[in-house]
């Protein structure tokens, strides 16, 4: 199986190259990368937690889904394919806003990505795939940001930092 390669750019997200995921992780490149965020009808975020074998924050919560956009890709298509992928389903997305973070990990990999956070409403169950999620949940996004609080090595870094930097872009209400 040939590694998945990532998008490679500058600090206003053009791009200036590819190359495999894992070593962009080794050597802290910026990326582009995205971050899903689903809600229902009663405003609530479904959530994901990270299957246990995932090379990085494995068995941490995070939000619906994310990854990395292929070359070619819309941010947007890039969030519905992982949708499918990972959740088994998919819905319309709206982007909201985007950020650079830099996460290191204890595993000496570390994530540099330009996130593009995108929003989607669906009101049924998943049907997710356990190669990539361990379980999921959905929860009031109040409730989120209190447990977070109060527990915050349950959650991812980049799910951390956009509650902290970001959250009226997630904090949304269907209309």
């Amino acid at each position: 199986m040939i590694e998945e390669q990532v998008i490679l750019v500058d600090e206003n997200d053009n791009q200036i190259g590819l190359m495999p995921k894992m070593e962009a992780h080794e050597k802290a490149l910026l990326h582009r990368a995205f971050s899903v965020f689903v809600f229902n009808d009663n405003s609530e975020l479904m959530l994901q937690q990270r299957a246990l074998h995932k090379y990085h924050s494995p068995g941490l919560w995070t939000n619906t889904c994310c990854s990395h956009q292929r070359e070619g890709e819309s941010n947007l298509e890039a969030g519905k394919r992982r949708l499918q992928e990972e959740m088994g389903f998919v819905t319309e997305l709206e982007e909201t806003t985007s950020f650079i973070y830099k996460a290191p990990f204890d595993n000496g990999l570390t994530e540099h990505e330009y996130d593009h956070i995108m929003i989607g409403y669906y009101n049924a169950e998943p049907n997710i795939n356990e190669d990539e999620v361990a379980a999921w949940k959905w929860m009031n996004i109040e409730d989120v940001k209190v447990d977070m609080a109060l527990h915050p090595d349950k959650y991812t870094a980049w799910f951390k930092i956009i509650f902290d930097k970001f959250y009226e872009f997630i904090n949304v209400k269907k209309s």
